[in-house]
């Protein structure tokens, strides 16, 4: 969204406030929110409240939605369809502001927040990527419940929005893209799973959880997942996001791009969907009446609204120039094809003509604002949210967020090296650390992109001050490091320490939206830095990286100096905490890399423009993912080590799944390895079955070790060896456990066969194929096979 940023940046702090300007705040920042059809605001407007039936809230929200649209004219309601909704004071409807972000906290990117003296912070928790590498869904959850908490908090106190166009949910299929840092990794699966956590945490009302009525659902935010679709590419090598093209085959699209924005909609109920910039296979998203009313509004029945990445009309027009059309001839696509708000001004300024120039009709108009109005309504920004009115400054930046940002931090570093059990230091004999490298006083880097402003920073000079005596020596200027001149300081400190922290990475100048990455080393001098300082450091040294996608750091992997390597993502305001209780071992480490760490020239084999996660013989392109990649790497997906070890015991498993055919459910022919492998009934499709065939198994999670510790169990299927050109293995399901040590515990683990067991064929079926499965239990060597057969 970085395009519009700069172009609203000169008005923002003007509509920063139009949620409603008359929200009342004293000087302890106690606040009364007003709410549209409050008796008394439409007495001091003039008006006659009584009149409007969209005010009676004893009438259903459709027939109160429909009253609202109904009384408006042709120029009011076209006023209502970009971001900044105008409102209609005639009928004291407000304006409202409806872009506001909380990727991992409620941020400032976005008209609709703004934090001052009254809100001078808000919790920035770490970004997603470290976040899901903890592997913990009730963590995911938990922050977003916190964040969606100070959101309401702000909202009362006229600094917030209700509308929060988060989380990024696209899947981090290359890793040069800028943007991994916002997403939860490379496994589609992992992906559905933390938005569908978040998008609840943000949303849920307590106690309608589970209404019957999903279009009258309250909610406590409104969630959005971005960016629909296969959109992964900003700028690379001259190609950027509002030119490229993604070329997809329905294949991809099924099994790797479109899932996890079907499981944040049909299993989080998301109440929106944001279409991305980029074009797929030639048509611009925001326009596809496939992907938009066909798919998200028809076959996942979206509660809620869809909107447009920020001035993505006006890129169809200026930069895809899709069907060379006119300014009237885009929004008449796009809301034809479904999207229904404008992060922008093209519809507020060349609807109305296209409705004149007879291109689209009113009624479409009236479909959106209905979709629009009917999430506000829900949000109570019609008759108020009594639950959430008593949330004010004190609920922003509480003692308790802060803690669970520390949290989530320590849950989510991972453990990648630790010789001889290096790990964790010891305080009483480790009293003095040079704590060198560009990321040693870390600020603003933790907390990435789409950031607020932090409640407070706690730096890594700061969080092991708290453990040792600190001698910080910088050792780069910054994360370029384009000069060597400050490692032979850095590596002074080293020679007299106990032990030598080095903090090295990457951040925004090399990882960002719109910034794609064209190699995966790390940059300028900082090898030198941590070859020069390990090799005269006094004792042990410890690297620690900082980055979104991985960095080919194979030279410190095999360096006996360095004994132990943490990857810390950006963890966020607390991070140096988290950071430090991990290296002298309050925490013990359980996170788990939520996506594949290549070697160096893995990305020499293929351009990131090209899209197939299978691998290209043709073009000797090598396969995307772990799920198609069998090629060598530094750190594979889900590696992460602990200090202490982890044993599992199998103790129940199923062993064969019969699944009843009637005569309306027909075999499918699969693509073999070999005519010999074919079976009689090689697969069915998924939507022709019950789907109520289940298997399970129980496992127990011993705890080997001297240290109490979590375990992260993962759960892989492989489907039947003879199937020809489907996946090596996906995740299916996962846990985080903590084992006190000595001791185990047992879990077990439930899973549907059509969606455990499914691939996806060349035709984009999503199929239940027969045959040997296997079950892998972690990346270690705990299996189980499972037949699956048809009777007919």
């Amino acid at each position: 969204m970085a395009k519009v940023v700069t172009s609203l940046l000169c008005f923002s702090l003007s509509i920063a406030l139009l949620v409603f300007s008359t929200n009342a705040v004293d000087a302890n920042g106690s606040s009364s929110p007003v709410y549209v059809c409050d008796p008394g605001r439409f007495s001091k407007l003039g008006l006659q409240m009584s009149s409007f039936l969209f005010c009676d809230s004893s009438l259903p929200y459709s027939v109160r939605v429909k009253d609202l649209v109904s009384r408006m004219t042709l120029d009011e309601k076209v006023q209502q369809l970009g971001d900044f909704a105008h409102g209609v004071p005639r009928l004291g409807l407000p304006q409202y502001e409806w872009w506001s972000e909380a990727l991992h906290g409620v941020s400032n990117v976005g008209p609709g927040t703004h934090f001052d003296d009254v809100v001078p912070g808000a919790t920035s928790f770490p970004t997603v990527i470290l976040t899901t590498a903890s592997f913990n869904e009730s963590l995911w959850k938990k922050i977003g419940r916190a964040v969606s908490t100070e959101a309401r908090a702000m909202y009362n106190l006229g600094r917030g929005g209700l509308t929060y166009w988060s989380p990024n949910i696209n899947v981090a299929r290359d890793p040069r893209w800028g943007r991994i840092t916002e997403t939860p990794g490379e496994d589609p699966f992992v992906v559905g799973r933390y938005a569908v956590n978040y998008v609840r945490g943000l949303q849920d009302v307590e106690g309608h959880e589970n209404a019957t009525d999903l279009n009258t659902r309250p909610l406590k935010v409104s969630s959005c997942c971005k960016h629909y679709a296969a959109y992964d590419v900003d700028n690379w090598k001259g190609v950027d996001r509002y030119h490229f093209d993604a070329r997809v085959t329905e294949q991809d699209m099924e099994e790797t791009f479109l899932r996890p924005f079907e499981m944040c909609v049909k299993e989080g109920d998301a109440s929106s969907v944001m279409c991305s910039y980029n074009r797929v296979n030639g048509i611009p998203s925001c326009a596809d009446p496939k992907l938009l009313n066909q798919t998200v509004r028809g076959e996942w029945d979206l509660h809620g609204y869809i909107v447009a990445d920020c001035d993505s009309i006006q890129v169809m027009v200026d930069n895809h120039k899709f069907l060379a059309d006119s300014k009237e001839d885009a929004v008449a696509q796009t809301l034809k094809a479904g999207l229904d708000l404008d992060c922008g001004q093209y519809y507020t300024n060349f609807t109305g003509n296209a409705v004149q120039q007879g291109k689209v009709k009113e009624t479409d108009i009236d479909k959106s604002l209905k979709y629009l109005y009917t999430v506000l309504m829900r949000l109570g920004f019609f008759d108020g949210s009594p639950q959430y009115v008593s949330l004010g400054k004190q609920d922003i930046c509480s003692d308790e967020n802060i803690e669970l940002a520390a949290e989530a931090a320590r849950e989510g570093i991972v453990l990648l090296k630790n010789d001889h059990n290096t790990l964790p230091l010891n305080s009483a004999t480790v009293k003095t650390v040079a704590v060198v490298g560009p990321h040693a006083n870390a600020t603003v880097a933790m907390i990435g992109n789409y950031a607020g402003i932090p409640c407070r920073y706690m730096s890594p000079i700061a969080g092991f001050s708290g453990y040792a005596n600190v001698t910080y020596k910088t050792g780069c200027d910054d994360v370029a490091c384009k000069s060597n001149n400050s490692i032979f300081a850095a590596s002074e400190a080293a020679k007299t320490a106990d032990a030598t922290i080095i903090l090295a990475g990457l951040d925004l100048s090399v990882e960002a939206e719109s910034l794609d990455r064209e190699d995966l080393w790390l940059p300028g001098y900082q090898t030198q830095l941590i070859n020069q300082v390990a090799e005269v450091t006094k004792g042990p040294v410890i690297l620690v990286i900082m980055s979104a996608g991985g960095v080919d750091i194979s030279f410190a992997e095999t360096n006996t100096n360095i004994k132990s390597i943490l990857w810390a993502g950006y963890p966020g305001e607390e991070g140096g905490r988290a950071i430090a209780d991990v290296v002298f071992g309050k925490f013990n480490p359980g996170g788990r890399l939520p996506i594949t760490w290549y070697n160096g020239d893995y990305v020499q084999m293929l351009p990131l423009t090209s899209m197939p996660l299978r691998p290209v013989d043709s073009l000797g392109y090598p396969g995307r993912t772990y799920k198609f990649y069998n090629g060598p790497t530094l750190y594979p997906f889900g590696y992460g080590l602990s200090y202490t070890q982890f044993k599992y015991n199998l103790l129940s498993f199923t062993k064969t799944i019969h699944v009843n055919l009637n005569k309306l459910q027909h075999c499918r022919n699969l693509n073999y390895t070999s005519d010999a492998s074919k079976t009689r009934c090689p697969g069915v499709l998924v939507n022709d079955l019950r789907c109520d065939d289940y298997f399970e198994f129980k496992v127990d999670v011993q705890n080997v070790g001297s240290t109490d510790g979590s375990d992260v169990v993962i759960v892989y299927s492989k489907p039947p060896a003879e199937i020809a050109a489907t996946y090596i293995k996906q995740v299916i399901g996962f846990q985080r456990v903590f084992v006190n040590a000595g001791r185990n515990k047992r879990i077990k683990f439930v899973f549907n066969a059509c969606k455990s067991l499914n691939i996806v064929d060349y035709a984009a079926n999503t199929l239940l194929p027969a045959g040997d499965h296997t079950i892998f239990v972690g990346n270690g060597g705990v299996s189980f096979p499972i037949h699956l057969n048809f009777n007919y």
